[in-house]
């Protein structure tokens, strides 16, 4: 099951590139992008974060925060985090807890092979730390577009 709008977003704490960690609820009082995605230093998931750093700024501007998960290690996001001078916290969910708790660990289909993996969906957290949208199946051409101008609708 996913979480949906309206819905209280599950809190988290986990271990975040440079051997940090990130608690969600750390975060409540401004807008949280939460984005996940399947694997670092892939075409699809680097022209995502690509697009979501290159777009920082402008989140900045409404004082919402970026952040990444993936099931890499810590040491795969420190690696894709200086290879793209990614400037937004990236949190290792190797254990697949994370990803279980937002509905994203989903089955998928490649070439009529069907396999277990991450579905690369976007959710916006208010400051409440209620899930105000949901992305699902995200294609990443205009999605970091998309997600800045409903950050911007937020109250």
């Amino acid at each position: 099951m996913s979480v949906e709008a309206g819905e209280k977003a599950p809190d988290f704490s986990a271990a975040t590139d440079g051997g940090k960690k990130l608690k969600l609820s750390d975060l409540r009082g401004k807008p949280v992008v939460l984005y996940f995605y399947p694997k670092d230093d892939t075409s699809g998931c680097t022209a995502e974060a690509c697009g979501f750093r290159d777009a920082l700024p402008d989140f900045s501007k409404v004082k919402a925060q970026v952040v990444g998960v993936s099931k890499d290690s810590v040491a795969r996001h420190d690696k894709f985090r200086a290879k793209y001078d990614l400037t937004f916290p990236l949190v290792s969910d190797e254990d697949g807890k994370i990803c279980e708790k937002y509905g994203t660990w989903v089955e998928k289909s490649l070439y009529g092979r069907k396999y277990m993996g991450i579905e690369r969906a976007t959710f916006l957290i208010d400051k409440t730390g209620t899930v105000a949208k949901v992305w699902h199946k995200v294609k990443v051409p205009g999605h970091v577009a998309e997600v800045l101008e409903a950050v911007k609708g937020l109250k």
